[in-house]
């Protein structure tokens, strides 16, 4: 009679969790397998930009701030 009782849990999740489980698992590892999307690449691309602009930008104001102040460094790392 134990038996019984686990038995048909067991066989329901033999025939019904189990195969989903792996096909989900599969698709997942198949998908994480094939890179970027071409719009993940796409927006990465933009990203790098975006970061190379930023950087840009950055360089700029700090020359600016070099020459009209040229102590702001040591100003700012106290």
């Amino acid at each position: 009679m134990d038996m019984d009782l686990l038995m048909a849990p067991l066989i329901l999740f033999i025939i019904f969790v189990a195969p989903i489980w792996l096909i989900l698992h599969y698709r997942s590892k198949r998908q994480i397998g094939q890179g970027l999307s071409d719009e993940e690449f796409k927006q990465l691309n933009e990203l790098i930009d975006k970061a190379d602009k930023m950087s840009q930008r950055i360089d700029t104001l700090e020359s600016i701030l070099d020459a009209e102040s040229p102590e702001w460094r040591q100003r700012h790392d106290r």
